[in-house]
């Protein structure tokens, strides 16, 4: 599944091909990928809009367009899901099998494909007004961070998962950050000390970063179909071969850690897989 760095690069990628492109058509092919908005309303709306901007918002897209033959502007919202990708192609390429939703916009069409259909592209943009503040955010500081820690029981891995508490944080970079700043994810969240919540949010910005710059300086092929490590797009074919995966435990059970050698070890919390050393991650500091 796409995560923040994932959908960080695709907004880089996808802000300078939008900008200026105006909808010339709408064809929607799975209504369900635009609840609440109805297929009516979502076409009525695209039809002559202008893009203008793409920002993210946690693991969200934010479309900035303007309305046609006004100067009203309003967001479209995007979410990939698990499987879905969002990408440029001329209007002459047959369409995807899996597309749901294609805006021409030209020469070229805008595609939004998904296979299982998890994700979203929709006028309703509240999901992203419930988000926690971004890691980057300069007013989140770590004393804010450890107080939204102090109200909740679970095991800190878990609360890392809430939205509300972080936006963009998932399952990868979760185990991630985790290993890079010692704690068990086992470790509660209320029993965070001022120390460690600061070495954790300094290593959930850090893991994430490095993503973004790593997804950020080789070609990606972001309509392929093969996940390439890190990035759920894959590489290009002219991509250089310099790329390291720097996943340090995340789906690396039975591998020796990168520090003291001992073997990963993998669990399960709240239904997801979590990845660690037993070893170099303390249930208490």
């Amino acid at each position: 599944m796409p995560e923040l760095p994932e959908v960080d690069v695709l907004a880089r990628h996808l802000r300078p091909l939008l900008k200026g492109k105006v909808i010339c058509a709408v064809e929607v092919r799975r209504e369900k990928v635009l609840r609440p908005t109805s297929p009516a309303l979502f076409k009525k709306t695209l039809r002559g809009a202008k893009f203008l901007g793409l920002q993210r918002r946690g693991k969200y897209l934010l479309f900035e367009l303007r309305l046609a033959d006004s100067r009203e502007k309003f967001f479209l919202l995007g979410h990939l899901g698990m499987t879905g990708r969002m990408y440029l192609a001329p209007k002459t390429d047959p369409f995807p099998k899996h597309a749901a939703v294609i805006l021409n916009l030209g020469a070229k069409n805008f595609i939004y494909e998904d296979t299982r259909y998890f994700g979203r592209l929709t006028l309703d943009v509240s999901a992203a007004e419930k988000l926690g503040p971004e890691p980057w955010d300069k007013k989140f500081t770590p004393e804010r961070f450890r107080k939204k820690l102090k109200t909740s029981r679970q095991p800190v891995k878990v609360k890392l998962l809430d939205q509300s508490l972080i936006a963009g944080v998932g399952n990868i970079y979760a185990s991630e950050a985790l290993f890079r700043a010692g704690i068990s994810p086992r470790r509660a969240a209320n029993k965070i000390s001022p120390r460690a919540a600061k070495k954790l949010l300094s290593a959930v910005c850090a893991v994430m970063q490095e993503a973004i710059d790593c997804g950020s300086t080789i070609p990606l092929n972001f309509s392929g179909r093969k996940s390439d490590g890190l990035f759920y797009f894959g590489r290009a074919v002219d991509a250089s071969e310099y790329y390291v995966e720097r996943l340090l435990v995340y789906d690396r059970a039975g591998q020796p850690c990168a520090k003291c050698q001992l073997p990963i070890k993998r669990i399960i919390q709240a239904a997801r897989s979590t990845f660690y050393c037993p070893h170099c991650q303390k249930d208490e500091e």
